[in-house]
């Protein structure tokens, strides 16, 4: 397991974040943390269903911007994804998932939890 550490100048605060590398299946290459907290992994775009895709829309320009900057230095924060009984919900990351399918990138970086179909009914409402 990778630990990223950021640093700021002046020194204000060090924050140090797990970071579990997967491979493009979404498969994590190592096992995850024991207290069940948020693994860092590379998903596929067609495995992450998009619930609220009909009921949202994208800024043309935040997209585009976007896409400029994961073409130069990638993507810098991963989205967020729920999965629950081994499929992916992804409820942010709406311009940064976008940007991904426009670039033509196959997988994206995603910060996935756990959770119940409960869980996944709140997010639904």
């Amino acid at each position: 397991m990778a630990t990223l550490s950021l640093h700021f100048s002046p020194p204000i605060r060090t924050r140090t974040f797990p970071t579990i590398v997967a491979c493009s299946n979404g498969v994590p290459l190592s096992k995850p943390r024991s207290n069940g907290g948020p693994v860092v992994m590379e998903i596929p775009l067609e495995k992450i269903r998009r619930p609220l895709m009909r009921v949202r829309s994208n800024n043309p320009e935040k997209v585009k911007e976007l896409m400029d900057s994961i073409r130069v230095i990638g993507l810098q924060v991963p989205i967020d994804v729920l999965e629950v009984d081994g499929v992916y919900y992804g409820f942010s990351g709406c311009h940064r998932y976008e940007a991904h399918q426009q670039l033509g990138l196959s997988t994206i970086r995603c910060k996935v939890r756990r959770g119940t179909k409960e869980t996944l009914r709140h997010h639904l409402r």
